[in-house]
């Protein structure tokens, strides 16, 4: 449908008010709110994901993109509840105790909402017992943990150590990402997964949830 494809590349360019207006519009023709966020929305948000793993756009672009989105999922949300749809699932995301670094946290929760998930944002300087308690309140499936420093990677391991002494670890995947990680150390500390970039996050997010 053209205006699904109009949606796409206006969220790709940024474009808010356009996506709204379109949005809107699509809504008024009666096109099924699941199919303008899905065919619309995220195949937009897709291709930027996309583009963003291969250098081609970088944080500023994925930035506006994902306000655009943003903007054309607040007008969808109410008719989403009223048919019935469910999200995916649900993820906590946060920097680790002690980091106050979160550009990356903020890029990844971008991408992983752009899969259809629903994501608790912790921000930063976030305790083990915070993000088990987010996990266990919200029902998540997914905690992703977050740090830029070689100091605080290691509250990542207290993360872990939680989430078993909470009896939640065979409930919950649990993801490490940040500058000075790699899967070596994602193994050492017994978490799930590690990925390099914020695209590559989400879609072990989503398989996690599915």
């Amino acid at each position: 449908m053209a205006i699904l494809e109009d949606i796409s590349a206006y969220l790709q360019k940024g474009r808010t008010k356009n996506v709204k207006e379109l949005v809107t519009q699509a809504l008024d023709e009666g096109i099924a709110p699941q199919t303008i966020l899905e065919e619309g929305l995220l195949s937009g948000m897709a291709v930027i994901g996309e583009k963003f793993k291969n250098n081609e756009v970088f944080v500023p672009e994925v930035l506006v993109a994902a306000r655009a989105m943003n903007a054309g999922t607040a007008l969808l949300k109410p008719h989403l509840v009223q048919a019935g749809v469910q999200a995916k699932g649900t993820a906590v995301i946060g920097t680790v105790k002690g980091d106050l670094h979160d550009i990356g946290k903020n890029l990844v929760k971008m991408m992983i909402e752009s899969k259809g998930l629903t994501v608790v944002d912790l921000g930063v300087d976030v305790s083990p017992e915070a993000f088990a308690d987010a996990a266990v309140e919200n029902n998540a499936k997914v905690i992703c943990c977050s740090a830029l420093l070689t100091t605080t990677m290691c509250e990542m391991k207290n993360v872990v150590e939680e989430c078993v002494t909470r009896g939640i670890r065979d409930k919950v995947k649990i993801m490490v990402g940040g500058a000075p990680l790699n899967q070596e150390y994602c193994d050492s500390i017994g978490a799930d997964c590690y990925t390099e970039d914020a695209t590559s996050a989400s879609e072990a997010a989503l398989a996690f949830v599915s």
